[in-house]
């Protein structure tokens, strides 16, 4: 999966790196290793896309430890959505803010426009938004979740961790996936990592992937991005 393109579909956030943003922060930089993606080819609902900066000078996407990271305001802007960095508290905003109508949540339950609602099968993963029969391992454990709306659109962003097997975790994202209407759809399903895509047109896009955790080889990651149009 490492030279495969990335197709982002318009609605879903793909991972993003802040640097773009222009954020510094002297005391919370540390210092990596991480090298420059030359050869990821990057697809916007369907259309060649490359990432440039504020001079129009390119912008290579950066792998580090197994994952991808995105210009943040140069994908943003590709998927009309705002990016804002407020120097006061360090932090970067993606999508509407609070006073425009936007919502964040990183918890709780209730029930959504259709094809989402309250998703019981994790007690570890409380999400607001994504869809109630999405497969979730009953050990999964989010580490990271953001939820948002955006022009009246849900969209969430989930990293979890969980024991069950990545053939395992695939598997139930293809078969789910399968039964559904979409209208674009791609799989990579390697041993090792897996990578699945898919749209349904004028209703939602989402991307899911999976691999071993960098910071524990006991557990594997999985990385959902689902986003209503």
């Amino acid at each position: 999966m490492k030279n495969k393109k990335w197709l982002i579909a318009a609605g879903v956030f793909g991972m993003v790196l802040t640097g773009s943003a222009g954020v510094y922060a002297g005391t919370q930089l540390e210092t990596i290793k991480a090298y420059l993606n030359h050869g990821l080819a990057i697809e916007v609902n369907g259309q060649k896309f490359t990432p440039t900066g504020d001079q129009g000078k390119k912008l290579a996407p950066i792998t580090y430890q197994g994952s991808t990271y995105l210009p943040a305001r140069s994908i943003a802007e590709a998927l009309n959505t705002e990016v804002k960095y407020d120097a006061k508290n360090n932090k970067v905003s993606i999508g509407a803010s609070s006073t425009s109508g936007g919502s964040a949540s990183t918890g709780g339950n209730q029930s959504s426009s259709p094809s989402t609602g309250t998703n019981t099968q994790a007690p570890g993963v409380k999400s607001k938004y994504l869809p109630a029969d999405l497969p979730l391992p009953k050990d999964a454990k989010a580490t990271s979740l953001i939820e948002s709306v955006v022009d009246g659109n849900k969209k969430v962003v989930l990293i979890y961790t969980s024991k069950e097997s990545l053939s395992t975790l695939a598997s139930s994202y293809k078969n789910y996936y399968q039964n559904k209407n979409l209208t674009q759809n791609s799989e990579d399903i390697q041993a090792d990592e897996f990578s699945i895509l898919g749209r349904e047109e004028g209703k939602y896009a989402v991307t899911i992937t999976g691999n071993v955790s960098s910071s524990n080889k006991d557990l594997n990651e999985v990385t959902v991005i689902w986003g209503e149009e």
